[in-house]
C-alpha cells in the first residue's frame, strides 16, 4: 500500500490523531501538509516525519477562520503542487448539558468541527476533479451516531460531518474521488486522558475488545482510505472502535 507521488493535508496535526494520521501517511509515501494553529508543535511533527526519511510542510491554520482556510490552501497548492488527499480532523469540544450551553460554545464547536470540513473541501474539491483522483476522509465520531449527553453541540457535529460525508461522496464519486469517514470510539489521547479513571473503567465495560483505541488505530484506517486499496469504497462511515457500537 503506497502513497507515492501524492500529496496529504492534514487539519489538527500537530497532535493526537492528526499528527499519527499525518506520520501514517508520510510513511506511505505521502507528501503531508501540516496544518493547525500552533506552528510550533507542527515544526516537531515535520521534523519527526523528515527524521524518519518522509515529506512534510508546515502551514499555521485556524480552521475556524474562513478567510485562513482559503489562504492557507492556496498556498499549499502553490507551494506542493496539488492536494490528493484531505484529512478534516481538526475538532474541539465545549461540553455542557444543553440546557446550560452558551450559544457562543454551541457555533464554536459547530463552525470548527464542522462548517471547516465543508469549506476545506470547497479548496481541493475543483482540483481533484479535473485530475479524476482524490481521497476526502472525515473523522467523525462514535458519538456523532449514537449520542452523548452533555455534547450536543459536539455529537450534532459529528452527525453532521456524516451526513457531508454521503452527500460529497454521491457528488464526485463519478470523477474517481471518494468521500468517506471514520468514526473512532474512545482513542487514547490528551482530550481522553483528562476524563479521570471512573469514566474510563465505566468505557472499557463498554468495549468488547478490552481496551481503548490507540491513535495509530485510527491513523491505519486513514491511510487505507485514502489508498488504491479502498477504491471502490465510498459514503462510508468506517467504526474504529473495538466493537464499543455494533451495525
Amino acid at each position: 500500500m503506497t502513497l507515492s507521488g501524492r500529496v496529504a493535508f492534514v487539519t489538527g496535526a500537530s497532535q493526537g490523531i492528526g499528527q499519527a494520521c499525518a506520520v501514517k501517511l508520510a510513511t506511505a509515501g505521502a507528501t503531508v501538509a501540516l496544518a493547525a494553529r500552533t506552528k510550533e508543535k507542527l515544526d516537531e511533527v515535520a521534523k519527526e516525519i523528515s527524521a524518519a526519511g518522509g515529506k512534510a510542510e508546515v502551514f499555521a491554520l485556524d480552521v475556524a477562520d474562513e478567510e485562513q482556510i482559503k489562504s492557507v490552501f492556496r498556498s499549499a497548492i502553490a507551494q506542493l503542487g496539488k492536494v490528493d488527499i484531505l484529512v478534516n480532523n481538526a475538532g474541539i469540544t465545549r461540553d455542557q448539558l444543553v440546557m446550560r450551553m452558551k450559544r457562543a460554545d454551541w457555533d464554536s464547536v459547530i463552525n470548527t468541527n464542522l462548517t471547516s470540513a465543508y469549506l476545506c473541501i470547497q479548496q481541493v474539491v475543483g482540483s481533484m476533479l479535473k485530475q479524476r483522483w482524490g481521497r476526502i476522509i472525515n473523522i467523525t465520531s462514535v458519538f456523532g451516531q449514537m449520542g452523548q449527553a452533555g455534547q450536543a453541540n459536539y455529537a450534532s457535529s459529528k452527525a453532521g460531518l456524516i451526513g457531508l460525508t454521503m452527500a460529497i461522496a454521491r457528488e464526485v464519486g463519478s470523477r474517481n474521488i471518494t468521500c468517506n469517514a471514520i468514526a473512532p470510539g474512545f482513542i487514547e489521547t490528551a482530550m481522553t486522558s483528562a476524563l479521570g479513571d471512573e469514566f474510563r473503567q465505566n468505557a472499557l465495560k463498554n468495549i468488547p475488545l478490552g481496551r481503548l483505541g490507540t491513535v495509530e488505530d485510527v491513523a491505519n484506517a486513514v491511510a487505507f482510505l485514502a489508498s488504491d486499496e479502498a477504491a471502490y469504497i465510498t459514503g462510508h462511515v468506517l467504526s474504529v472502535n473495538g466493537g464499543m457500537r455494533m451495525g
